[in-house]
């Protein structure tokens, strides 16, 4: 069952040579270019009552556009009943708060038991639908095992706006990590392009060439065990597969605990004392937490800061440290 929302565009004043997705997308800010192309695609967009196919069709003065926007379907996700710490919802978005272990997107050997399928069950009805299909919009991701702040989109809106401000850095994001050694100088930027690793394809690694570009500003807090290890707070300004991870390997600092990236420390591990040996024998995942997010509201242009502390087991890890 359909029940599509009809939006009648008239052109008035308008650049020349201006796209028909651009136009489109101008006077429904909901709607972002991709969802555009969709509607287009699927025959959704009219001009003086005649379906148009090109994306990049020139508007002119006069024209008069009819859009129509299907329904959401039904997602194909299922919900599941998994407990989410969120720090903050409305009708637009949420911020969660994810512990380390939970898999933000289903995907290979794990369909059902994933944050995407928390927030299907939390959210219900109150959701508008992304992309036009009835689910959460994941803004960015997170790792599997790191912990911390995550936003989802509960309407298209949300969801092009937050992720523009995430393409146009806007949107800030801070993390805390562990890693080994004191990176030296203890505060800089790392820009260097990520791509898959030649030698593991399951890994990302920093390339020479058919990378993206990528950056990460760093800053050492706090020194722990004389130089054994050091507590770093990273901003991103991009959002690379394992960004913190790879460059900070790259500089010669891997987080403590990646078991991809961070090798075998067995040299720098003897001369911890045995509570920390036996402790660091059990942390198997990277010494990772999203720790601050500010954004704008996707539709007041608040400016909203959120925070989350450290897990209790790095906190743990600090203290064996």
């Amino acid at each position: 069952m359909t029940n599509p929302n009809h939006h009648h565009l008239q052109v008035s004043k308008v650049p020349k040579k201006m796209r028909l997705d651009k136009f489109i997308a101008s006077q429904l800010p909901e709607i972002s270019r991709s969802m555009v192309k969709k509607l287009v695609d699927g025959g959704n967009v009219f001009k003086n009552d005649k379906v148009i196919t090109d994306c990049s069709a020139t508007v002119l003065e006069g024209d008069i556009f009819t859009v129509n926007i299907p329904a959401p379907t039904e997602s194909q996700m299922l919900p599941s009943d998994i407990p989410l710490n969120i720090i903050y919802e409305d009708a637009e978005f949420l911020v969660i708060n994810k512990p380390a272990g939970l898999t933000v997107h289903p995907g290979a050997g794990n369909h059902d038991d994933t944050m995407a399928n928390a927030l299907l069950a939390h959210c219900g009805e109150s959701l508008s639908g992304i992309g036009g299909v009835m689910r959460p919009g994941i803004v960015h991701r997170l790792d599997k095992d790191t912990s911390g702040l995550i936003m989802a989109a509960k309407t298209d809106r949300a969801h092009h706006s937050l992720s523009n401000q995430i393409a146009t850095r806007t949107l800030k994001r801070t993390y805390l990590a562990i890693c080994w050694g004191v990176p030296i100088p203890m505060e800089g930027r790392v820009e260097a392009s990520i791509g898959r690793s030649t030698k593991n394809r399951k890994k990302m690694a920093v390339v020479e060439h058919g990378g993206k570009t990528a950056a990460t500003n760093y800053s050492v807090i706090k020194t722990l065990g004389g130089g054994i290890a050091s507590l770093v707070e990273c901003r991103l300004e991009t959002g690379r597969t394992h960004q913190i991870r790879v460059h900070m390997t790259h500089i010669g600092h891997p987080l403590v605990g990646d078991q991809a990236y961070s090798g075998r420390r067995s040299g720098t591990i003897k001369n911890l004392p045995d509570d920390a040996k036996e402790f660091l024998a059990g942390f198997k995942r990277q010494a990772l937490h999203s720790h601050k997010v500010t954004l704008q509201h996707p539709v007041t242009g608040e400016v909203m800061d959120f925070a989350s502390q450290l897990p209790d087991d790095l906190e743990r890890l600090l203290e064996l440290l």
